[in-house]
């Protein structure tokens, strides 16, 4: 965990159709649906809502549509430049490889060694050409360590679970498991989470 990490503003993108077919959607480019071009509004308006100061603060995003276009929706409903932000390679979704685009139900069929033994372990599990969740804190946390400022940050449900383990010392196991919803903003300030 980094020695001293300043408040981080965390919003996962808005819904997207494969959100909502239970798809595996990992790095491919999935555009926001409209029900996640409302969320990203309404959570523009949260975040401005409880911090009148949110426009010192530095913007990061994943460099996927999903994430940028939430960014970019959020910041307009905050009455700021919505393309005045950064992007951060290094908050990119963990990828799911070959998985990628199908259903868990649908790599079961296929793959049900797989899928068991990701669920034995799911931190470490890595899928066929993807990604594990250690190996995806392992990314996060050299950006993590280069934070200076207050941040809005707006990237996945997976950097949201590794946030979980690395500031809020929440078990991996526990933290993988857990759900990181589209229409909340989560805030860390000081090792304790918050929604807005």
């Amino acid at each position: 965990m980094p020695p001293a990490v300043p408040i981080i503003v965390f919003v996962r993108h808005g819904e997207t159709d494969w959100n909502v077919e239970g798809r595996l959607q990992g790095q491919r480019d999935v555009p926001l649906n409209e029900r996640g071009r409302r969320q990203a509004r309404r959570n523009g308006e949260k975040i401005v809502a409880a911090i009148p100061d949110v426009a010192d603060f530095d913007f990061v995003a994943s460099p996927l549509g999903r994430a940028r276009a939430t960014m970019e929706i959020a910041r307009a409903a905050m009455g700021l430049d919505p393309k005045a932000y950064a992007v951060d390679d290094r908050l990119l979704e963990v990828t799911f490889g070959e998985w990628e685009g199908f259903t868990t139900a649908e790599v079961r069929a296929r793959e049900p060694a797989g899928v068991a033994a990701r669920e034995a372990d799911k931190w470490r599990f890595l899928p066929p050409g993807g990604e594990s969740y250690e190996r995806l804190a392992e990314r996060i946390r050299p950006w993590l360590a280069d934070l200076r400022q207050p941040t809005v940050v707006v990237a996945h449900g997976g950097v949201g679970r590794v946030l979980w383990v690395d500031l809020a010392g929440i078990d991996p196991a526990e933290a993988v498991s857990r759900d990181v919803p589209h229409d909340q903003v989560f805030v860390w300030r000081d090792g304790a989470i918050s929604l807005l």
